[in-house]
């Protein structure tokens, strides 16, 4: 007989111990994030020779071949790219209504109509100071409106490019930690438990990678990963133990672009896609809004050229700036609102000039484009919440299958030390057996 009793009982409680710390670990970390289940792969061991005859096989127990992870590639890979897809719905949602609040709270609209309105009251008097004098505070309050409403819009997107300098530097962070992780898995041991352990690291790592970028993961055989940006043909982010850097560079309309190791690439999915395109957006809505305020300043200015103020002066332009941000009241007195045409004698009440220029604004649809701003953000603001809520729903399902297959079960895990206690008596009662067998065998006489 190649082997003896004991030494199969030995291998079966050393077996059935190390089975009992693996289902008492997965008990212990069952609420933990990133960990997946891990189950006992068990061998025969077996013994060749004996006296009978050479290449006879003789079982001699038990050992542990490897401590398996119950992950399952395809379901991460399915997690990852939803989760990132989330994520990005998320960081543009969030610029997006940010947009929108800089807009409605600004009072644009309240305030172009409050101008129009002034003008229309001053025509009824041309030559009421009082009247002069409200139409021009109207015009003074739409200007700094508009200010206000540009500097609301810069603010949120300073907001927006500062959270993706902060998630580019989470990226090169991850990607570090990861080239930390590839050179470990290089070195351990194929089926350990500290395999598993940087494993689950090194998954967890990866999926809060794809939140902030979208990724393709390349699994190598000695379980490194290879890191691309976007799909199989992306800038490489990581390959074995060497990470390349993520850069980020600011245009002066405040749209971003990214490279990665020197080559530069557009992010289709991860918050970062969601920063970049929300400051698109943004940077659309800014061009919009210096439109508008433009048109109001051209169409003021032309009618104050093409008339006399007050004092029978040639009119002066109403406004100044190259946009929103900038606008400004070009006159300080009501009285230098050229109401009647030019040529004009002081004093006079002819409002034509006025008239006209109420007209340009209507032309002009300052307010209706105004309106047609605020609609259109706020339409956007709509349709990304639906198609955020729509994602989450998706990437929950996905968590949800991942989880039922890599995550733990108490109920099976209690069965397991149940029974693995049950496999350590039984061997510890073989030991008994052996020691009784062999003290009776000793004591014949």
């Amino acid at each position: 007989m190649a082997s003896d009793l004991i030494s199969i009982a030995r291998s079966g409680t050393r077996t059935a111990r190390q089975a009992l710390d693996i289902a008492a670990n997965n008990i212990a970390n069952a609420s933990s994030q990133g960990y997946v289940r891990r189950s006992a792969q068990m061998n025969e061991v077996v013994a060749t020779g004996g006296l009978s005859a050479v290449g006879n096989l003789s079982l001699s127990g038990v050992r542990l071949n490897a401590v398996i992870r119950n992950a399952d590639a395809f379901r991460q890979s399915e997690v990852r790219r939803t989760g990132s897809d989330l994520s990005r719905a998320n960081a543009e949602l969030s610029g997006l209504s940010n947009i929108e609040s800089a807009l409605e709270k600004s009072g644009l609209y309240e305030a172009v109509v409050g101008f129009e309105a002034a003008l229309n009251r001053l025509a009824s008097d041309p030559v009421d100071r009082s009247l002069r004098a409200a139409a021009l505070e109207a015009a003074r309050g739409m200007a700094t409106v508009f200010n206000l409403a540009d500097a609301a819009l810069t603010a949120a997107g300073g907001g927006t490019a500062f959270e993706a300098a902060a998630d580019v530097d989470q990226v090169n962070l991850l990607t570090g930690e990861l080239a930390t992780i590839n050179l470990k898995l290089s070195r351990s041991v194929g089926g350990s438990g500290d395999q598993a352990a940087l494993l689950d690291r090194r998954d967890l790592l990866l999926g809060q990678l794809s939140e902030k970028i979208g990724i393709h993961a390349q699994v190598a055989p000695d379980q490194t990963v290879q890191v691309r940006v976007g799909d199989a043909g992306g800038p490489m982010l990581l390959t074995g133990s060497t990470a390349s850097a993520m850069t980020m560079t600011s245009a002066a309309d405040g749209t971003l672009s990214f490279a990665a190791g020197g080559a530069g690439f557009v992010p289709g999915a991860g918050s970062l896609a969601g920063h970049a395109q929300a400051l698109d957006e943004l940077a659309d809505v800014k061009a919009r809004l210096d439109a508008l305020a433009m048109g109001v300043a051209d169409a003021a200015n032309d009618a104050q050229a093409n008339g006399a103020a007050l004092d029978g002066s040639a009119g002066l332009p109403m406004f100044g700036g190259t946009g929103a941000g900038d606008m400004a009241l070009a006159i300080d007195d009501g009285a230098m609102i050229a109401t009647a045409p030019a040529g004009s004698p002081a004093g006079s009440r002819d409002g034509s000039n006025l008239a006209a220029l109420s007209a340009a604004l209507s032309a002009g649809g300052a307010a209706s484009g105004l309106d047609g701003l605020l609609f259109d953000v706020s339409a956007m603001v709509n349709g990304k919440t639906v198609t955020r809520d729509t994602l989450a729903s998706i990437a929950g399902n996905a968590a949800i299958a991942l989880q039922s297959q890599a995550g733990v079960d108490l109920d099976e895990e209690a069965v397991n030390l149940v029974r693995f206690q049950q496999a350590f008596q039984a061997s510890g009662r073989v030991m008994q057996v052996a020691g009784d067998l062999f003290d009776t065998i000793l004591g014949i006489r």
